[in-house]
């Protein structure tokens, strides 16, 4: 069977061109050529057939044979937020696997004991894309900057909260306990400290808006695959496995 060649093109249905870093792999590396049919998505929830019109030195037009609006893989939405490794390739590896398994949104947290505040946004968006098209997922999961856990706590956020952390002196439940119990269609956040984990002030100020205390089991996890663990446990309890 052909392989089915997928580029991100975002508001695909008003495009006729794909983007530069698309039209370069089109061109160059699988060396498309006018009448060669290629598969779109939009990143917001549609697969669209389409067909090589030009393919020019620089530019690769096409033209929409067929829009396939696609189903939810899971049902309700799911965010992780989690503060930035000191390094950054274990969570370019995170963000990496966490939208092959399936996410909908990743925010970055400055931490009281943070050991990274900054990440390069333009370089995990393009990871994000490229784990994307490999894992056809319909939907791009949304990247947050960084921002303080304060002013994180201080969202509207709705749903199921939680707070992922080490302190054994703060009653905790095992969060995929917590996860199995929720309506199939209830927005679920799990937050994941840095290396020296959350201050305690910081879990106790997340417990007074909301967020309920919870561990990842009996290992001590880095936080990298902590994220990965917590995102894989939301996939569990609300993938449709189909």
């Amino acid at each position: 069977m052909k392989e089915v060649r997928f580029f991100y093109v975002p508001d695909a249905a008003n495009q006729k061109e794909l983007p530069a870093d698309e039209s370069m792999h089109a061109l160059r590396v699988l060396r498309l050529k006018a009448g060669d049919e290629m598969f779109l998505m939009d990143g917001e929830g549609c697969y669209y057939r389409a067909q090589v019109t030009i393919a020019a030195t620089h530019h690769c037009y096409y033209e929409i044979l067929e829009k396939i609006p696609q189903e939810p893989q899971w049902k309700g939405y799911v965010r992780l937020a989690i503060a930035p490794t000191k390094m950054m390739d274990r969570m370019e590896w995170m963000t990496e696997k966490a939208t092959e398994i399936g996410i909908d949104e990743i925010d970055f947290l400055n931490c009281q004991f943070s050991e990274r505040r900054i990440v390069k946004h333009a370089r995990l968006d393009k990871i994000v894309i490229s784990a994307m098209k490999q894992s056809h997922k319909a939907w791009k999961p949304v990247l947050k900057e960084p921002i303080s856990t304060r002013h994180f706590l201080e969202q509207a956020i709705t749903g199921q909260k939680y707070i992922a952390h080490c302190y054994d002196e703060i009653p905790r439940t095992y969060l995929f306990d917590e996860l199995r119990n929720n309506p199939d269609d209830t927005e679920v956040t799990v937050m994941i400290g840095p290396e020296g984990d959350f201050s305690i002030d910081e879990v106790q100020m997340a417990i007074s808006v909301g967020y309920k205390s919870v561990h990842l089991g009996k290992s001590r996890l880095r936080t990298e695959t902590a994220g990965l663990s917590a995102v894989m446990m939301m996939q569990l309890a609300k993938g449709s496995g189909e």
